[in-house]
């Protein structure tokens, strides 16, 4: 029963997760970027909710707005840096591996990778400041909130890496239009 109403809640978490993920697989990625970050989305759907609980309701309250603007504008900026790359590329300025291998969408950078995965999981902290509030099984929610976040990142990661075929040249642009509508969204609520 626990799970039936945990679900919904970890699909609509896990919605930014694979947005991302789509648009990251578009720019293209390795085999050991996936792993890794999908890894790391999971993980952090899992630590953010605990830390929200951990954190309490007076935390929630303040930073919990604030929590999805910062998401928003690191996927924003994300977005317009490669919307940059791919504006450059298509000029013929830049190859692409110059342009993949950028300050935020470099995912062998344990910085990027962070706050890649900590602005798609921001709004599961915010989640978290409202589990202590109601009595749920804590262990279950917050796997479920992570397993299927990271199924999701999955899944958004090989459409992107499917349609990144179908783009061919423009498909790094797409990659970034598509960050800066996610994070545009996010920001707008």
């Amino acid at each position: 029963m626990i799970l039936l109403s945990v679900l919904p809640v970890s699909v609509a978490l896990g919605i930014d997760a694979m947005s991302l993920a789509v648009s990251i697989g578009l720019a293209g990625i390795k085999r050991r970027e996936f792993f890794l970050l999908t890894g790391i989305i999971t993980v952090f759907h899992i630590i953010m909710p605990l830390s929200g609980l951990s954190l309490g309701t007076y935390l929630g309250r303040l930073i919990g707005p604030l929590a999805g603007v910062i998401g928003a504008l690191v996927l924003i900026s994300i977005g317009l840096s490669t919307i940059w790359g791919g504006i450059q590329e298509l000029r013929g300025k830049a190859t692409k591996p110059q342009t993949r291998d950028k300050w935020l969408l470099n995912l062998n950078n344990p910085v990027s990778l962070v706050l890649l995965a900590a602005s798609v999981s921001l709004d599961a902290l915010t989640v978290g400041f409202g589990l202590g509030a109601v009595r749920v099984d804590l262990f279950t929610t917050v796997l479920t909130m992570g397993v299927v976040a990271g199924l999701m990142t999955a899944a958004g990661l090989i459409s992107g890496r499917r349609l990144n075929h179908a783009f061919g040249e423009k498909a790094e642009l797409v990659s970034g239009i598509i960050l800066v509508i996610v994070g545009i969204k996010l920001l707008l609520g």
